[in-house]
């Protein structure tokens, strides 16, 4: 099956949950094979991304009408947390390239989306930094847009940028109905931006993401979309959570999968591993049996907060209910302790391995590293708890980053 059939005019083109799922647990040889190569090269390997295309995940958070696969929400947890137990950059590109071709497809309008994804036959990669560092002077029928954006993940193989920007009439920012700055997004052709790269890492040095800055580009209105909108043109109930708690749960997602292949991982070497002083192998050790089950029940916990809260909303959601700050700020608040929790389990497993897990190419050693890296993000940073907080005491009725 190749992956230049699979367009919104043929069934095969949408890949239910089932499906996906047995093609991305096949892809566990090829992805252990090219992760060193990825780590290498600094972005995915062409064998890696042909196979992101041939199995129908490259585009399946899309919107139906650009090939998408219509998955609910915690089929998505599942979906990125498999990624993610493979290889963390692998699971990166997960939350970050595929939700960026989505939003292009569920929010751009409709000259935009012909542009960019109906005149590519919906064979479309996407990637780059929603963080506002633009500034696009407004002109007639566009914007002309200049900026500097760090940590574009997936640009190394993409073909479509994006840039957050803020709308300017003679250099001053527009300002929104809230009071705040307009925020958008920009998408431009790859060959439209300078990449500066930068990526230079401890850990995810597999996800290509590139710095790159534009300096007063034309982009047309119709290739870009508000920043927090939740109107969705295309697709189903899920692309009107927005950006913002889909994301969220694309960073816990990513955490458990990361955290899942540790835990795995050391346990398997607990099998055979006696450290240095001890008489037996580490899985007979009493306070490594302790911790395992500790790190098992914390992840356990994780995860069903995460699944259980994408469920439900994702359920209010298909019955039609309206997005309330409640449901924003339950998705931000699970996504942020599952991510700490995990980060938690990861360092367990790299103490309890030992030498183990210093040791480069080990996946101990690059789950380690990778989580430690993931985790500086903003998403899922101590300002979602505060946030959070503020909220839960009544400081404040609303937040709309969030």
């Amino acid at each position: 099956m190749t992956a230049e059939a699979r367009t919104p005019s043929n069934a095969d083109a949408r890949p239910d949950f089932g499906t996906l799922m047995t093609r991305a647990v096949e892809m566990r040889p090829l992805i252990e094979r090219e992760a060193p190569a990825c780590e290498e090269a600094r972005t995915l390997t062409q064998p890696v991304v042909d196979a992101l295309w041939d199995t129908g995940l490259m585009q399946c958070i899309n919107p139906v009408e650009a090939a998408g696969s219509g998955l609910a929400f915690e089929e998505l947890v599942d979906l990125w947390q498999e990624m993610a137990w493979q290889d963390a950059s692998l699971g990166w590109i997960g939350i970050a390239n595929l939700p960026s071709s989505a939003f292009a497809a569920a929010f751009l309008p409709d000259a935009g989306f012909d542009e960019v994804f109906v005149q590519n036959g919906h064979r479309v990669t996407m990637g780059g930094q929603f963080a506002p560092n633009g500034r696009g002077e407004l002109v007639d029928g566009g914007v002309r847009l200049t900026g500097q954006w760090n940590f574009g993940s997936g640009t190394g193989h993409s073909q479509y940028v994006v840039g957050g920007y803020m709308p300017c009439e003679n250099g001053v920012p527009r300002i929104a109905e809230n009071g705040l700055p307009e925020m958008r997004v920009a998408v431009m052709p790859r060959d439209e931006v300078t990449f500066t790269d930068g990526w230079h890492v401890q850990g995810l040095k597999g996800t290509g993401s590139f710095d790159y800055e534009c300096a007063d580009v034309f982009v047309p209105e119709h290739r870009t979309y508000e920043l927090f909108t939740r109107d969705a043109l295309r697709g189903g109930p899920l692309y009107r959570l927005g950006i913002m708690p889909l994301t969220g749960t694309g960073h816990a997602a990513w955490a458990l999968g990361v955290a899942r292949s540790a835990l795995d991982d050391v346990v398997a070497l607990a099998q055979e591993k006696v450290r240095m002083g001890d008489l037996t192998t580490l899985a007979h050790k009493p306070t490594f049996q302790r911790n395992l089950a500790h790190h098992e029940g914390m992840w356990r916990a994780a995860r069903r907060l995460v699944r259980d809260t994408a469920a439900e909303i994702g359920a209010a959601m298909e019955a039609g209910e309206e997005l309330t700050q409640q449901m924003r700020m339950d998705v931000r608040l699970a996504a942020t302790y599952a991510t700490e929790a995990c980060r938690e389990v990861v360092t367990f497993a790299h103490l309890a391995a030992g030498t183990s897990s210093i040791r480069e190419g080990s996946r101990l050693e690059r789950a380690f590293r990778d989580m430690m890296t993931g985790t500086q993000h903003a998403f899922i940073s101590e300002k979602i708890y505060v946030e959070c907080g503020e909220l839960l005491v009544g400081v404040r009725d609303e937040n709309f980053s969030l």
